[in-house]
């Protein structure tokens, strides 16, 4: 299934539920945050090694991926959002922003190399 069949698929669900009412982009980019913050819970606290295991084997984690998942497919529905042209845009728009060689092997701030 690709980005546009999932999109299709949780549009579906939400239009049978009748929820497109809660909708808007404001609210949508408010519960992306909120489900943010419900999947950044299972890891405080915790070591690199075990976020690891917590990401792969908790399907807590799995459920508040979705979660956010699925509202960024609403909000990008929402506001007419063309999510393949968005990812490769910003995608190209950070290759110009963090060359390989300067950004590689490095967490400096692309600030840092203008």
């Amino acid at each position: 299934m690709d980005i546009k069949q999932l999109q299709e698929e949780v549009l579906a669900f939400r239009d049978e539920r009748d929820r497109k009412q809660f909708h808007n982009p404001k609210d949508l980019a408010q519960a992306i945050a909120i489900e943010a913050s419900e999947l950044m819970e299972h890891f405080l606290w915790k070591s690199q090694e075990q976020s690891y295991a917590i990401a792969k084997w908790n399907s807590d984690v799995q459920d508040e991926f979705a979660d956010i998942m699925n509202f960024l497919l609403f909000f990008a529905h929402e506001a007419d959002i063309d999510i393949e042209a968005a990812v490769l845009a910003k995608l190209e728009k950070a290759k110009k922003k963090y060359p390989v060689e300067k950004a590689k092997w490095s967490s400096d701030k692309y600030t840092k190399y203008i």
